[in-house]
């Protein structure tokens, strides 16, 4: 197989498919042109900000747009277009003149869908990783070039290992496109979706287990209630032993108690306020009625 040569067209928003972006620079490939989403507000404050993408294709001068009209106007020139959590659907118009290929961050066909990170997380699964895949008109059913496995550790959050997907992920497209793409091996069965995290299922019910909370605390943005204002729930450790206390009841050495076993408060955000040690949190709440998560 010959290493690829086609100009390359990056589709992609986030830190992930920045990290990717940069390394395949790195590794000398050609970038005729990037596209991301549109600025957006990001933060506090009115201003409108470049995506991550952007910010890495401005730096290192590659043309950038935000929408795939440069695409269909540059359909004639054998081009190859690499795709990393772009965040929009590309119609089938497109990749029958262009096509495309994708960084998925799971072992394909487990976890097809927005989600893949979070959901073997929340899962309990202990490995996952990147595939690189042909883009389909349906949903992350393409054959599959490439795979590498990552392993899930026990204090993995979604953060740090999507940072590590994206890190195999652009080791992974760089060994590929040198050695050519070849011939692509369609996904076997037992396929599973891994669909975008709703807001409800970022609250915490205190009546599932300890483990379970500790995989959401990990896996999503986390938060419970308390004396009517949301808290964000950043860490937890597990402990050892049965439960103390009552699901959702916090004692003054922040242990919190689940449906099976009890959990230690590390890091926590209440509302209008910064990250801070749970401990702290606590003392403050020192002249307050008991606490108790709804």
């Amino acid at each position: 197989m010959a290493a690829e040569a086609r100009p390359l067209v990056f589709l992609g928003t986030p830190p992930a498919a920045a990290v990717v972006l940069e390394r395949l620079v790195d590794a000398g490939f050609e970038i005729a042109h990037v596209v991301t989403r549109p600025d957006a507000k990001r933060g506090r404050g009115s201003s409108l900000s470049p995506s991550p993408v952007k910010e890495v294709a401005l730096r290192l001068g590659i043309p950038v747009s935000h929408g795939l009209e440069w695409v269909v106007a540059h359909r004639e020139e054998n081009l190859l277009g690499i795709v990393v959590a772009y965040g929009r659907i590309i119609p089938a118009s497109i990749l029958a003149h262009t096509p495309m290929i994708n960084i998925h961050f799971s072992l394909l066909p487990r976890w097809r869908g927005a989600a893949p990170v979070e959901r073997a997380i929340l899962a309990g699964d202990t490995t996952t990783g990147v595939c690189i895949m042909d883009i389909e008109e349906t949903l992350d059913t393409g054959a599959v070039y490439a795979r590498e496995e990552v392993a899930i550790s026990d204090a993995a959050t979604s953060v740090s290992l999507t940072n590590e997907l994206a890190q195999s992920g652009a080791d992974l497209l760089v060994r590929t496109l040198k050695t050519g793409l070849g011939t692509p091996i369609a996904q076997g069965d037992g396929e599973t979706y891994a669909k975008k995290i709703s807001v409800e299922e970022q609250r915490i019910d205190w009546s599932l287990s300890a483990v379970q909370i500790h995989r959401q605390v990990r896996a999503l943005r986390s938060y419970a209630v308390v004396g009517g204002s949301r808290i964000k729930i950043l860490e937890v450790a597990l402990v050892d032993g049965d439960a103390t206390l009552a699901p959702g009841e916090v004692e003054s050495d922040c242990y919190v108690g689940t449906g099976q076993g009890d959990l230690l408060l590390v890091r926590v955000q209440p509302e209008g306020k910064g990250p801070m040690p749970a401990a702290d949190w606590m003392r403050g709440r020192a002249t307050l009625a008991p606490t108790q998560f709804l």
